[in-house]
């Protein structure tokens, strides 16, 4: 088993272990005296795991309840989470009660969200099952949903108790999926670790799976301990998402998957710095080659002028101004801050 600990206000622990999914409750049990669980899950989780996650968790003695929810960004709104919410109160769980997320980043999103409003915020437990939630969503603490207006535009801080994250969740993950949570494996690669990067760009993911998740999530765990408000440092963690978060927008966030949007969102940005003389010559094309090494997609689907213009909208927005995320060569990032009026002029457009 490979641990990590984070440590915020409320440490918790990651706990990264092929088959650990069938022993969760025993892990669970040590971090809540709780009496009652609500497992949230969705459509494409919840045949493939939920039986497993109840009878484990049953085991050690919790009132399980579970809340299944269609799959998709389509139902990570302000509506599903009321429901979730409404759910948990229609079985009385009280403030030393746990909800689990079981599920990809939309379920650990909406199910942490529910977890910090309810009840002012119970404790919650991740249980993330595709690579994008198992590298990146399933820690940190952001939770949330889309607005109309944006991606992630309604949400809240809310650290979780415990971060399970079994390896072999990835065996039934499709390969549109799994290259969705490369968009993200990838970034790590961009911001912090040439290493990673270069082993990408030579080797099979698949056979490295484990040191793969353990180093993207320590490489967050570092940036989420000494910035976990996101005040600072934590903004690199970004890198790729404010284009990206345009291009799902524009989409209805239906039409290109996230991690893809920020594949996407990783070239634009990457060229816009080489044009602009802050990132070095031939780093996009090297993150394009990588991308499409697993078969993403590298061409906008839409005008750049609408991207941008989307941009606008976006969480790192302060006043009249955006904070971009560039990198100085592969392995190095930095915040650029670009005036709103200027941010045209900063894409070439």
């Amino acid at each position: 088993m490979k641990k990590l600990t984070v440590n915020v206000g409320s440490p918790y622990d990651i706990l990264i272990e092929k088959g650990i999914m069938g022993d969760c409750g025993k892990y669970i049990r040590k971090v809540t005296n709780a009496k009652k669980a609500a497992i949230i899950s969705d459509t494409n989780v919840a045949p493939l795991y939920l039986e497993t996650v109840k009878k484990s968790v049953e085991g050690e003695g919790f009132n399980v309840f579970t809340y299944v929810f269609p799959a998709g960004e389509i139902s990570k709104t302000t509506g599903t989470v009321i429901k979730i919410v409404e759910y948990l109160a229609d079985r009385a769980l009280t403030r030393g009660d746990l909800v689990i997320a079981l599920g990809g980043g939309v379920c650990g999103d909406m199910a942490g969200f529910a977890a910090a409003i309810y009840l002012r915020g119970i404790k919650f437990v991740q249980i993330p099952t595709t690579l994008l939630s198992q590298v990146d969503s399933s820690v940190g603490g952001k939770t949330g949903v889309n607005l109309p207006q944006g991606k992630n535009l309604c949400g809240a801080f809310h650290q979780p108790a415990l971060v399970l994250i079994d390896p072999c969740a990835l065996d039934t993950l499709n390969e549109h999926y799994f290259r969705d949570g490369m968009g993200e494996v990838i970034k790590y690669g961009c911001i912090k670790s040439p290493e990673l990067f270069n082993r990408l760009s030579e080797e099979d993911p698949r056979n490295f799976i484990e040191d793969l998740i353990f180093e993207c999530v320590d490489i967050k765990r570092g940036i989420v301990e000494r910035d976990e408000k996101e005040s600072g440092e934590r903004a690199l963690l970004n890198f790729g998402h404010t284009a990206g978060h345009g291009i799902e927008k524009l989409g209805g966030f239906t039409e290109i998957s996230h991690g893809e949007a920020v594949g996407i969102g990783m070239l634009l940005i990457s060229e816009a710095g080489e044009n602009a003389g802050l990132t070095q010559r031939g780093t996009a094309e090297r993150i394009k080659k990588l991308l499409e090494k697993y078969g993403m997609k590298t061409k906008c689907p839409y005008p750049l002028k609408d991207v941008v213009t989307a941009m606008g909208s976006d969480k790192k927005r302060t006043g009249s101004s955006i904070k971009l995320v560039l990198l100085k060569e592969i392995g190095t990032s930095f915040i650029h801050t670009v005036e709103i009026d200027k941010t045209k002029e900063f894409f070439g457009i």
